[in-house]
């Protein structure tokens, strides 16, 4: 079967230069193109159409310069008291004149923001089930209640937010979390929260990072598609309902594919030597983050290499949802403190494999809400695509000899040499062959199991996608791409001391949180997790979703393991005939047990 996924591009199609910043579809942010009728409730208050770095321009570097606010999120998320303009206004006004006093200025023209209930404390006596159950209220937010001429994106419905600094709804976070409302019951909440999402696609053709204007330049790791067949199973619309949508944020991710040549890479599609072509992480601006503007003008000015480049790796690293790790850097050794340095990131030049097999997941679920819609050209049209990207990826993101998936340096052409958690997901997309997933399987046992569940890395660098953290979704995902495949027993282990981790930290501290320290030994004491930009954070969105879908005693039954994992079975490409019927699962309660 031949890799090259991309027809030859069109005789008048001028090819990006290799490794070049691509330029942007518009000189303008996105936040300028927001068509809030598509996105917000009839009467939920409007945010700025500009991000606070456009908005507020020399306001915005002095205050996160100066450290106004300990944590740099804490502007941006700040609602105006008065008109946006008037303020800039009043700065240049008086910014030179003597005595300012910037805290002061600030103070009195923006309100921080709050973190709703904030001061919750858990009910003693409950059990984590129990705990988990009644933290759903807490963490629900409602259009109503956004600011006017904020940064937070006004949604259509409710929905759950992870917790802590993290006020509104993430992308790739709020599936993990919607296990958890489908395992409770909660299917209006998990229906709007997929309505939301379509939403989102409608009005910027893409899923944002999360519900902030300076988060639209970025998406996160794609997982829509499963929304949709999360919502079908609870009783939601059928998965070609959101179709369109799909479509769209598929294209997001393909955009610029057809001037491309081999060896050239535009925005967030790369097209190999051989013709393949993939993917990687972007992000569409080259500029600090706004929420992190400090720390990344820090990052930068230890780089040897242009500022801009700096900025656009560190951004394409949220969009992984992996910020941050030594996955990223150039050339990472535990031995070689300078090598583990921020400032080695090089995310763009890397084609992750766990992007790409989520987008063999998306190309999958289009080709079966395709077929079920009765449109058959583009569901061959997908199953071609999804084939092509398997076979590239299990060919040139494969390590026969180390037995796992790499991510693949697309500007040297080489493996990466970093195993992380990331090889179980095309166990999870169903993308592995059978002597691929029993070899990860060989691997994970050996090298990624710790005493307290899966290791994200090999590498303590201090960075918190690496040791010792682990983390509810890449539990999750190796936990059901194990069990995919057969691998019930190492599936079994790695949930089983996750939730023996998740459960003594809650016992001892009475909370769930982000993310958790594994022990290096059976004797060390369970604890959260350390490292990164900000504090450790409770709630926890995807924490308390994985963990109540594991507590729920209808998980080991066929139906409940067929109703909450998403997507169709392997064969369902069906590679001997193309024209394969893809059938659409019936629609059941995710945890309803249908055996009587």
């Amino acid at each position: 079967m031949s890799a090259t996924i991309a027809p030859p591009p069109p005789p008048a199609a001028a090819a990006a230069p290799s490794g070049s910043s691509a330029p942007r579809t518009t000189g303008r942010h996105p936040a300028y193109r927001i068509n809030l009728s598509r996105v917000q409730a009839p009467g939920s208050p409007p945010c700025d159409h500009c991000t606070p770095a456009d908005r507020y321009q020399e306001l915005f570097i002095a205050v996160q310069s100066q450290q106004v606010f300990a944590d740099s999120k804490t502007f941006v998320d700040c609602a105006p008291r008065g008109e946006p303009e008037a303020i800039l206004a009043a700065y240049r006004a008086e910014h030179a004149q003597p005595g300012f006093d910037l805290g002061a200025f600030v103070l009195a023209h923006f309100s921080p923001p709050e973190i709703a209930n904030d001061d919750y404390v858990g009910t003693p006596g409950l059990s984590m089930a129990e705990h988990i159950e009644s933290l759903w209220p807490v963490l629900t937010r409602r259009p109503q209640e956004h600011p006017e001429r904020g940064t937070a994106l006004p949604m259509a419905h409710a929905y759950v937010v992870p917790g802590g600094r993290f006020a509104e709804l993430y992308y790739w976070d709020s599936y993990f979390t919607m296990l958890g409302l489908a395992a409770s019951g909660r299917s209006e909440l998990l229906h709007g929260m997929t309505e939301n999402f379509a939403r989102l696609i409608d009005a910027f053709g893409f899923v944002p990072n999360g519900t902030r204007t300076y988060y639209l330049s970025r998406s996160q790791p794609p997982l829509f598609a499963s929304m949709a067949e999360l919502t079908a199973l609870a009783g939601g619309p059928p998965v070609s309902h959101y179709l369109p949508q799909m479509l769209k944020e598929h294209a997001f991710w393909m955009d610029g594919l057809h001037v491309l040549h081999p060896g050239d890479a535009r925005r967030r599609v790369v097209a190999l030597a051989g013709g393949e072509v993939l993917n990687r992480y972007w992000d569409d601006r080259d500029t600090p983050r706004e929420e992190s503007w400090r720390e990344d003008v820090e990052t930068a000015s230890g780089a040897d290499r242009p500022s801009p480049e700096v900025y656009r790796d560190l951004r394409a690293a949220c969009e992984s949802g992996w910020d941050f790790s030594t996955r990223w850097l150039r050339a990472p050794d535990p031995a070689d403190e300078a090598t583990l340095q921020l400032s080695q990131i090089c995310t763009t030049d890397l084609v992750p494999a766990d992007l790409n097999a989520l987008l063999y997941r998306m190309e999958v679920s289009i080709a079966k809400a395709s077929q079920a819609a009765g449109d058959l050209p583009t569901a061959r049209h997908f199953h071609d695509l999804a084939a092509h990207r398997r076979e590239a990826v299990n060919r040139l993101l494969w390590s026969e000899s180390e037995g796992a998936y790499f991510d693949y340096d697309w500007k040297t052409g080489t493996l990466r040499s970093c195993l992380t958690a990331a090889t179980v997901v095309p166990l999870y997309a169903g993308m592995a062959t059978d002597a691929q997933a029993a070899a990860v399987a060989r691997t994970v046992r050996a090298r990624l199991l710790a005493p307290g569940g899966l290791a994200t890395t090999e590498c303590a660098s201090g960075q918190q996608w690496d040791r010792p953290n682990g983390w509810a979704p890449l539990q999750w995902m190796a936990v059901r791409g194990l069990e995919r495949y057969g691998h019930k027993d190492l599936a079994l282990e790695v949930r089983r001391r996750w939730i023996d981790t998740v459960r003594a930290v809650y016992q001892r501290e009475g909370k769930l949180v982000e993310k958790y320290a594994l022990r290096a030994t059976e004797r060390d004491k369970p604890a959260g997790g350390d490292g990164g930009e900000y504090p450790l954070q409770d709630g926890f969105g995807w924490t308390n979703g994985v963990v109540q879908c594991w507590l729920d005693p209808r998980y080991d039954t066929v139906a409940a393991a067929q109703a909450v994992y998403y997507g169709p079975a392997d064969d369902s490409l069906g590679e001997d005939d193309p024209n394969e019927e893809l059938h659409e699962r019936p629609h059941l309660h995710p945890l309803q047990d249908t055996a009587g």
